[in-house]
């Protein structure tokens, strides 16, 4: 049974940073993309940041480009969201990811896994709130 366990959400101030973590368990962690999806309340779950496992190659959305990082530990099976310079608008419940399939399906992991985000795994997602 594939799980996605995330943690390190919670409630803080403009300005400071959060660091997210996703536990993947019952698949196979390498040569898969993997990523961090938000949702704000009324609005659609977007792609924040996404890697490839195996090069680890990443890729950001504009919207936090420069002030998000993604990162893991392979030997951990263990996918990072670091948020840095947190603004009320990155208030949002933050989900990890991973592709269904092994590869990158010919194209980038953010087109993966937005293409296919019906067929994602998903974890429960853990809640960012900042304040102003």
């Amino acid at each position: 049974q594939v799980q996605l366990v995330e943690s390190g959400g919670g409630s803080v101030q403009a300005g400071g940073s959060l660091r997210l973590s996703c536990v993947a368990s019952g698949l196979s962690y390498s040569n898969r993309c993997m990523g961090w999806f938000r949702q704000a309340p009324g609005k659609e779950r977007e792609g924040v940041a996404t890697i490839y496992t195996s090069s680890g190659t990443t890729y950001y959305a504009d919207s936090v480009r420069g002030r998000f990082t993604i990162s893991q530990d392979n030997a951990k099976n263990t996918l990072y969201l670091q948020i840095d310079s947190l603004a009320p608008e990155d208030t949002a419940m933050y989900s990890c990811a991973a592709a269904r399939s092994l590869g990158r399906g010919g194209g980038t992991c953010y087109s993966l896994l937005v293409r296919s985000r019906g067929d994602n795994y998903w974890g429960q997602g853990t809640q960012v709130t900042v304040s102003s």
